[in-house]
């Protein structure tokens, strides 16, 4: 789900907890060493994610938050900002000439430079994330 977060207001934050759940406290944050990216340049995205990148060549750049129960992708466009909710179930990434993230019929691409290099610690640990959560909802093994 995607939302116009350009101005939060309280439906946004229930939508945004229910879907991928509450934010980290700043005690868990500070356990987990951040639980935000550094921005990222965004080279592609799916045709239905185009709307929300910049018509003109300018660069599109976004960040990601970790969440318990999923992760929030933040787009900014221009002086407007979009907010992809993708809960832990349906998050599927790729390791490309970058890394690929993938779910609900979208994707965006994140281009592997500098910034991206930056962000290696924050992938390893939305990783770990995924994987804890995976654990805990296991239902094949019960």
């Amino acid at each position: 789900m995607i939302l116009n977060s350009t101005r939060y207001n309280k439906k946004q934050k229930e939508i945004l907890n229910d879907l991928v759940g509450k934010p980290f406290s700043f005690l868990e944050s500070l356990r987990m060493n951040g639980i935000g990216s550094k921005r990222m340049v965004i080279e592609d995205v799916s045709p239905n994610l185009k709307v929300y990148m910049n018509a003109v060549s300018d660069i599109n750049y976004a960040n990601i938050e970790l969440r318990k129960q999923g992760i929030l992708i933040y787009i900014n466009q221009g002086l407007k900002n979009f907010t992809w909710s993708i809960p832990y179930y349906q998050l599927v990434i790729y390791r490309t000439n970058g890394i690929s993230i993938h779910a609900q019929g979208k994707f965006i691409h994140f281009k592997n430079n500098k910034m991206f290099k930056e962000n290696k610690q924050f992938f390893t640990k939305m990783l770990d994330e995924k994987i804890n959560f995976d654990e805990q909802h296991n239902f094949l093994n019960q």
